[in-house]
């Protein structure tokens, strides 16, 4: 019976710019009967980190949520009309202010493949109008999904982080979706005016 040959590996160089590519092939020969030859090849795939946080619909750009104070005649009064000098009846309380929204419904999604996602909110404006501000912690996030929990919106600065579970692969993939509304409680009475300020959300991996 002839023996059977192995083949030694062979190696390639390829030039690709200012790196180099090795290949390794292997091969057995068999010269004995039956003949039979058989050639490994291994296989590696680079899967590179990812992390993507939306706020807001998909190809609008920023999205602005916008909210209407106005102040409210107490309950059980008689209702104001249009007109000049118009006379109210009502106990004498100090109107409330009540906050309307429009545009505060988002929709917010989470995908990583790079293990567990921490959430974050940061005050980049505060509230403001001229020298007169409101807390940017009076703003709240009521969500849909406990799966995507919203971190707290800090008075200032950058808030506490929350964690977001993974979804998948022992929870080294996320892909979370849900619909954060977005509230306002006014501290006390604010000053008249138009105030604007900006929040950041950062979604971070390991």
């Amino acid at each position: 019976m002839s023996p059977r040959g192995w083949a030694a590996s062979v190696l390639l160089m390829t030039a690709c710019g200012g790196c180099s590519v090795t290949a390794r092939a292997e091969q057995v020969s068999d010269t004995s009967s039956p003949y039979s030859a058989s050639a490994r090849l291994d296989f590696r795939v680079d899967v590179g980190k990812f992390v993507y946080l939306r706020v807001g619909p998909a190809g609008v750009g920023l999205a602005t949520v916008a909210f209407n104070v106005s102040a409210t005649i107490p309950a059980g009064s008689v209702a104001a009309t249009n007109g000049n000098n118009k006379s109210v009846s009502w106990s004498a309380a100090v109107p409330g202010f009540g906050v309307m929204a429009s545009n505060n419904v988002l929709p917010v999604e989470v995908a990583s493949n790079a293990g567990t996602v921490s959430l974050q909110a940061s005050v980049i404006s505060p509230l403001s109008s001229g020298s007169a501000s409101i807390a940017m912690n009076g703003i709240s996030i009521v969500l849909d999904n406990a799966g995507l929990t919203a971190p707290p919106v800090p008075a200032s600065g950058s808030g506490a982080a929350v964690t977001v579970a993974g979804t998948a692969f022992s929870n080294l993939v996320t892909q979370r979706a849900a619909n954060w509304t977005f509230g306002l409680a006014m501290p006390g009475l604010p000053a008249a005016g138009t105030y604007s300020g900006q929040l950041g959300f950062t979604a971070s991996v390991p």
